[in-house]
């Protein structure tokens, strides 16, 4: 038996159920009342200016989501498409993208070591044979190598996009022309974004048993629309922050009764994900979107977990006067120890470049924020939810929108003043950027072995909770990567593995251990 199967059996019987001391608001409630947020009101002004092609290049992130066609006017859901299988159990912006969609695939898969690796060690043992899974990710060339893993694991899979922004629809399309049953396109109206995900749940002849999830949505409307099926599943796998706070509020009132894995709080997700890939894409989002020089411009970072860690490194790097908010004692005291000034938001709203949120809560950046602040700030969001900025307050009829590019707003204030907000207050690395694929790899690993586990484990080693990645498949994922830097590991020896109490093998960490 390979070696990752024998990871599966290394089952935690710990039960860890603390997330916070204080309950956060579900979004998904945000999400209901919000409905438009995806299109601006018809009761507000909106100005569109004609784009060039070069400033379209200039946002595109080597990829051709950001072109426009007359094709692009007419919903997919509209379109009777067929790959070349003869397949229409799909919906895809245009599924004669998919040759170029394919070459962004292998691209990603040059450099992504770690999930490519597992691939080929478990390729055999078909370790997830007859798991269905539901995924609800962004679709773009990295999840792409992630969904072919899955399948060459032995699961047969039905995608969504968690993002109505992130999705490159040629990645997509390569998805669809592969047989893959996948339900997303670049800019979904809210409507179409529920649509998709229905449409993977609810399929004829084919029950889910198990759901990969990026923020809940696709965990909260199985729950709300399809309780019976819900019970039948045999876990959830949950990345992100938004996600895992829906997935503790469920625990705590009774209503989770599958199994659920935190990978948000593994540590190979929290550090390099979270911290190391967003220290780059940061810069990376803003330059592409705005072109702005950083050096000597004031920003507020709202939030300093990991993302916002990353994020103030990452602009204090180029040169940037980096502040940072925060509501945790112990973070404001990292964040201080780091060199950073803690304030209020009000302190210095006035006078910032550009504001960027990342704490996962909602209205952090409200009105009478936005309201104070300077002509041609820059305001963004970091964190998974939509409700970090309060976008719907702008729609207004005393204000005006202007479309400057994709992803790209200003809006103006009666007295001239404007502010540029990107992504509409979405993720703007996913919306305006890219992610490494060296990173994603990481991610990717740890979500494939988590489901792994989740589907292989004896029926009484997980209740219904929410559990933390074992330390040896976070281990494991790491040691993966490795090879890519040429890295040896030390190894112990007899006595030294019998002096510290360890299992020469790892784990090498207690759970408590804080990276």
């Amino acid at each position: 038996m390979s070696e990752n199967i024998e990871i599966q059996t290394l089952g935690m019987k710990a039960n860890f159920t603390v997330v916070s001391d204080s309950p956060i608001t579900d979004p998904a409630s945000a999400t209901k009342e919000n409905k438009t947020s995806g299109a601006l009101k018809k009761s507000s002004r909106y100005r569109s200016r004609s784009l060039s092609a070069s400033s379209t290049d200039s946002y595109s992130s080597n990829s051709c989501t950001g072109s426009s066609s007359e094709d692009d006017d007419i919903s997919p859901r509209e379109k009777i498409q067929k790959n070349s299988g003869g397949s229409n159990d799909f919906c895809v912006r245009n599924i004669n993208q998919h040759a170029f969609g394919r070459r962004e695939i292998e691209i990603a898969e040059q450099e992504m070591p770690g999930i490519m690796a597992l691939r080929k060690r478990a390729g055999d043992d078909k370790p997830l044979k007859n798991a269905k899974v539901i995924g609800c990710t962004h679709i773009n060339a990295q999840t792409a190598v992630l969904i072919e893993t899955l399948s060459a694991l032995g699961a047969s899979v039905r995608w969504a996009a968690c993002n109505i922004y992130s999705t490159q629809n040629e990645v997509a399309a390569a998805l669809a022309e592969a047989g893959f049953s996948v339900f997303a396109w670049r800019a979904e109206t809210e409507e179409d974004f529920w649509w998709c995900i229905d449409k993977c749940i609810n399929a004829e002849n084919w029950q889910p048993n198990i759901i990969l999830d990026d923020g809940g949505d696709a965990t909260h409307l199985m729950l709300k629309k399809y309780p019976a099926m819900f019970k039948l599943i045999k876990g959830i796998v949950e990345e992100s922050v938004t996600g895992v706070h829906r997935l503790y509020q469920l625990s705590k009132s009774g209503k989770l009764t599958v199994p659920a894995m935190n990978v948000n709080d593994s540590v190979t997700k929290t550090k390099f994900d979270n911290l190391y890939s967003c220290r780059e894409s940061i810069i990376d989002s803003l330059k592409r979107s705005t072109d702005v020089m950083f050096g000597g411009k004031q920003v507020i970072v709202c939030g300093y977990g990991e993302v916002g860690k990353g994020c103030a490194q990452g602009l204090r790097g180029v040169g940037c006067i980096v502040y940072v908010t925060e509501i945790d004692p112990i973070c404001a005291l990292q964040a201080s120890m780091d060199g950073y000034r803690v304030v209020r938001l009000n302190e210095v709203i006035r006078n910032v470049d550009i504001v960027i949120t990342a704490t996962g809560n909602k209205n952090v950046v409200t009105r009478e924020h936005m309201d104070k602040m300077k002509s041609g700030c820059i305001v963004c969001n970091m964190g998974h939810s939509n409700t970090e900025i309060d976008v719907n307050s702008l729609r207004t009829t005393d204000l005006t929108w202007e479309k400057i590019r994709s992803q790209v707003d200003h809006v103006i204030w009666p007295d001239g003043k404007r502010i540029i907000l990107l992504a509409e207050g979405r993720l703007v690395n996913l919306s305006c950027s890219s992610l490494s694929s060296f990173v994603v790899s990481i991610t990717s690993a740890t979500q494939a072995l988590a489901l792994i586990e989740l589907f292989n484990a004896p029926p009484n080693r997980y209740k219904s909770d929410v559990y933390l990645l074992p330390k040896k498949m976070d281990e494991y994922v790491a040691t993966l990567h490795l090879p890519t830097f040429d890295a040896h590991l030390t190894e112990l020896t007899d006595d030294q593995a019998k002096y510290m109490g360890l299992n020469k093998a790892g784990p090498f960490k207690p759970n408590y251990y804080r990276y």
